[in-house]
This record gives C-alpha cells, structure tokens and sequence, in this order.
C-alpha cells in the first residue's frame, strides 16, 4: 500500500511572503502560516489555540504569492509535509517540517481589481506538468524562516 501525504490548512498569513529566485530564475515563496482552532474547556470558557506552520511555493505559485499576498491575507493551501535538514554555524544538526503547496485559493473578501487588489476565492493549482511545486529541487538550500514575533495571525 502507498502512502498518503497530504495537508490542507485554511489561515492567515503572518508575514509578507518572502520570495527569493533561484538559479534558473525558479521563484521560492516562503511565509508563516497560522491556523486558530477556538473551542469550549469544561468551564464554558472559549480557549483558542494557534498553530504556526511555514509554508514554501515554487514557481508560479510563489509568483502569486508575492503579488497578492500580504500580512494577514487569509488562503486555503493544500499541499504536502517536506521535513528538511541543515547544520548551522556551529555543525549542530537542525531541522524543519514545512508545507510544500500545490494548491492556492486567495478566501479574503472581494477586493477593487481596479486598485490592482486581487479577487477573492480564486484558484491557482501547481498541477501536475506546470512545474509550480518543488519537484526535483528538493536539494536546494532555503535559509529557515525566523519564527513570528508575535502569536497573532495578522
């Protein structure tokens, strides 16, 4: 039997993604991600928890990203789980578990296109044969995120 590695997150961006181009002119987007779940405790009081993940875009994807996403933003991702390992400075073993995205739609509000904002709710899918996830490049050396300042989402 085959394995399933499959994430699908809804939540805001905590940061402007970063994008940086990699020989070849390949995009990379990187940025935080964060998903709050509110729920009851025993007392009746509301407890909300937020989880922060790092999420990478390849090529058109990460092209998107940097175009119209910002701080706060708030998207669907569905992608996959990559964990990755480095040493830094020091020769000390590190390691990171990101999501790798292959699919994005932009969930804000309807935006002025006029003013250049983008539409709500559009899709955008890497797609088998367009090239926009990490396939064949998981070599490539990407500098982790600094964790977020702040545990708000936006």
């Amino acid at each position: 039997m085959r394995g399933v590695n499959k994430v699908i997150l809804i939540g805001n961006l905590g940061r402007d993604p970063d994008v940086q181009f990699l020989e070849g002119n390949i995009a990379v987007a990187k940025f935080s991600l964060a998903t709050t779940e509110t729920f009851k405790d025993r007392a009746g009081k509301l407890i909300s928890q937020t989880e922060w993940h790092t999420v990478v875009l390849w090529r058109g994807l990460a092209e998107l990203a940097q175009k119209y996403l910002h701080k706060g933003s708030l998207v669907y991702i569905e992608g996959r789980l990559r964990t990755r390992s480095w040493e830094d400075k020091e020769g000390n073993k590190k390691f990171a578990t990101e999501v790798v995205g292959d699919n994005l739609v932009m969930l804000d509000k309807r935006m002025d296109v006029n003013n250049g904002d983008h539409p709500a709710a559009h899709h955008h899918s890497g797609g088998q044969g367009s090239g926009s996830h990490g396939e064949g490049y998981t070599g490539v050396e990407i500098p982790p995120m600094s964790e977020p300042a702040d545990d708000l989402p936006f």
